[in-house]
This record gives C-alpha cells, structure tokens and sequence, in this order.
C-alpha cells in the first residue's frame, strides 16, 4: 500500500492523516514463510516537522501464524503495532542522525506502509514462542509431541560419566 507524500512535503505541508488496510499476506524472511491469517486497518499520520523532516505515526494490529519453539505447533501471534518514527529524506540512512529512523519504506514521494509495517514487525518478533507455558516440547529421540501423549522411547536420563560434575554443582549450589 502507497501513500502520497507529495501533500507533506509540498510548501502547504498538508499532514496526512488516513486509515488503510495493509496489502501484506505473509512474512517472509530467510528460514520460512509466516502467513498473515489476521489484519486490521492501520492509522497512519504523517506531519512535516522542519525542512525534509517527518513524523510518521502508525496504529494497527496483524497476527500471523508462527510454530511454536518447543512442539512446533503452529501459535496465532498478534502483533500490536503502535509507533512512531522521525525520518529526515534530507539525508541518506548512512548519514542519519540521532533520533531518526531509517527511510527505506519511503521512495521518492511515496511511503510504502506494507514495508514499514514488515520493519516494525521485525523489531517487534518475540524472542521465544509458545504454545502455553505448560508445552512440554517433543521428544528428543523420535519427535512426538508430548503435549498430545507420552512416547515408548527410553529414558536415556543423564550420562553416568557426569555424575562427578554433577556432585560439584550440588556440593557448590547456593542456597
């Protein structure tokens, strides 16, 4: 989804002040493709602040499908996307300066909301997700969910060969 800037950044800097229903349909990124199954419209406000200077502000909620990190279950994340970024289209993102943004999602008179909704779920992806705090994951030996039932697999336990480093960490365990 484009936005013309040219109202902005015109002599009238008319502010922009819209609601638009991004074009995404999945996240793409190098290990796999994380389907969009949920978005709403974003609010989006851009005023100009001085010379080549902007405010961007977006308002908005997508959710997307991502496996869990334990049993692989596919999870519906929800993203709330809420922020602000300062551009200055006077200079180049080599060139920024501190408290401004990369300007990458916007070319020419033109600010591509999809790409800078695509950034901001970036920096926004959880570190770790679960299916529930309870997911015990999958074996390790032959791959079945836990959380579905038990495997006939063995207990391998712990390597007997560790058991003097074992006593260590119990003998020096805080309290």
């Amino acid at each position: 989804m484009l936005m013309n800037l040219s109202g902005v950044l015109s002599e009238q800097h008319r502010p922009i002040d819209e609601t638009v229903l991004p074009e995404l349909e999945s996240i793409q990124l190098k290990s796999r493709v994380y389907p969009v199954i949920q978005k709403e419209p974003v609010h989006v406000t851009v005023a100009h602040r001085k010379d080549r200077e902007l405010q961007i502000q977006a308002d908005g909620k997508v959710t997307l499908r991502i496996p869990c990190d334990r049993c692989l279950e596919e999870v519906e994340y929800e993203f709330l996307l809420h922020f602000t970024r300062y551009v200055d289209l006077g200079c180049s993102d080599a060139e920024l300066r501190e408290g401004f943004d990369e300007s990458d999602f916007i070319n020419g008179y033109h600010l591509d909301v999809d790409k800078m909704l695509f950034q901001e779920i970036l920096m926004c992806w959880p570190e770790k997700v679960l299916c529930g705090e309870d997911c015990r994951g999958i074996c390790n030996v032959c791959g079945q969910n836990l959380n579905k039932g038990s495997c006939d697999c063995e207990d391998t336990g712990l390597d007997p060969r560790m058991s003097v480093v074992r006593e260590l960490f119990k003998n020096f365990k805080e309290v």
